[in-house]
């Protein structure tokens, strides 16, 4: 079943995706249109980058400083009384930047890559380009030079929307005055919503961080924002990232499945692909709920659910099988779980458990996921005999393919016509750029594929 809301699943996380809110048997995942799409070569494969299997780690519910249950589940309860009574009074108001340095640190260390959400007007609390009261300009200011220092290498930034709560005026800059469902960005102001008028929505919270410099390539939608208006959120997103950041490939966090849904990504929307200017939008699926901390840091999850002590059970396990991203979903406040880092703690075991069981892993910000299914889903491939012709709309690193062959043979690579030294690697998971092996009746070579033509023989 279609996770409707991140929020309200990870409240029944543990007994699978309920839904909840409204039906979405009239807004299918799969209603998106795909767009242009060359045609396949039987012969030729595009395969998972260095033939492993990418894993990335999403981060909901973050911004600089504001501890976001703290302050938005009373703003949820004056719609829903009788579903949100956490004792929201106790919980900090702040998750320090110690905490982020900390995090950013061991993440870095365990090579650990994903993305990170940057509200940019945390539940209405102050911006984040101009004041944030209840902190000092200073501590507002180093908390921004934290995050565009520390993160960048491992972690893709995206706007949660603007508040996470409620809904604001584009126009003044003030929420709206009702204070109802429709007039809250997790649940029904998106309904019926235009894709001129989410694309302005979507870039009004991206200019905020642009002000602030923080790059975002995509977006993630705030609990149910956008499940009933499914084609008008990807075609939004694709206007907004190429209208406020210029982003090549677009992309956008709005689903996860952990049922026996494909979470690959979807690429939707494509157009122009043998022009100056080709356009595509990226979904990117999650694959497991929030068994971390909860979106609360109330709700202590479990690392089994992801992957078993035995390293044979949990989610994570049966989508590597799969070969699919494996994307594990989180929210700030759970990780940081009011300074008992639980969510963080189980982060570690998992990551730890995830190293010990596979030796076929690769750890992936969302954009790099998104560029790579783009290219792989969109780059023409053409083959005469032995030569095997790529022409792309976008550059790609690692692009990695797997040839069928009929005799031992050795790839040439040739871009823009100039010769590309390929070494020989001893087997599939020792593949890197500008390498090739064999496996059984292919070739598999990986290269970093540049846009335009390129072409690889076989000799």
């Amino acid at each position: 079943m279609i996770t409707p809301t991140r929020r309200h699943f990870i409240k029944t996380a543990t007994t699978g995706i309920v839904a909840a809110g409204w039906s979405l048997a009239n807004q299918p995942v799969l209603a998106q249109i795909p767009g242009e799409r060359p045609e396949p070569v039987n012969s030729v494969k595009v395969i998972n980058p260095r033939a492993r299997v990418p894993l990335s780690f999403i981060i909901d519910d973050s911004t600089c400083l504001v501890n976001l249950a703290h302050f938005a589940i009373p703003q949820f309860a004056e719609v829903f009384p009788d579903q949100y009574k956490q004792p929201w009074k106790s919980l900090p108001r702040e998750i320090p930047d110690a905490f982020v340095r900390k995090f950013a640190d061991w993440c870095r260390d365990a090579g650990v890559k994903g993305k990170f959400s940057v509200v940019p007007y945390p539940a209405c609390v102050g911006w984040l380009d101009r004041d944030l009261p209840g902190w000092s300009k200073r501590e507002l200011l180093d908390s921004l030079h934290l995050v565009r220092t520390e993160l960048p290498s491992h972690w893709d930034f995206h706007p949660e929307m603007v508040s996470h709560t409620w809904v604001i005026d584009t126009k003044t800059g003030r929420s709206y005055p009702d204070r109802t469902e429709n007039f809250m960005e997790n649940w029904g102001w998106s309904a019926g919503k235009s894709v001129d008028q989410l694309a302005d929505y979507l870039a009004y919270a991206l200019r905020i961080l642009k002000n602030v410099d923080i790059p975002c390539e995509g977006i993630t939608t705030p609990g149910g924002f956008g499940s009933r208006a499914r084609p008008e959120l990807a075609q939004a997103t694709l206007e907004a990232c190429r209208d406020v950041f210029q982003t090549e490939i677009p992309h956008y966090f709005r689903d996860l499945f952990t049922d026996e849904t494909s979470v690959a990504p979807r690429v939707e929307y494509a157009s122009g692909l043998d022009g100056p200017d080709p356009k595509c939008v990226v979904s990117i699926i999650g694959c497991t709920g929030d068994w971390f901390g909860g979106w609360d840091g109330l709700t202590p999850g479990s690392v089994d659910l992801l992957i078993t002590r035995d390293l044979e059970g949990g989610r994570m396990p049966e989508v590597i099988r799969r070969g699919e991203p494996a994307i594990m979903v989180c929210h700030w406040p759970g990780i940081y779980f009011n300074g008992l880092e639980i969510g963080f703690n189980i982060l570690k075991e998992a990551v730890k458990r995830l190293h010990e069981a596979y030796d076929n892993l690769v750890w992936m910000k969302l954009s790099e996921i998104a560029r790579y299914w783009a290219a792989k889903e969109l780059t023409r491939i053409t083959r005469n005999g032995n030569e095997i012709h790529f022409q792309a709309p976008y550059a790609c690193p690692e692009f990695t393919v797997a040839v069928t062959i009929s005799s031992p043979q050795v790839p040439q690579l040739h871009i823009q016509k100039q010769p590309v030294e390929l070494k020989e690697a001893s087997h599939a998971l020792r593949l890197t750029r500008s390498t090739w092996t064999r496996r059984e009746n292919e070739v598999l070579v990986c290269f970093d594929l540049p846009k335009g033509e390129s072409t690889l023989t076989l000799v």
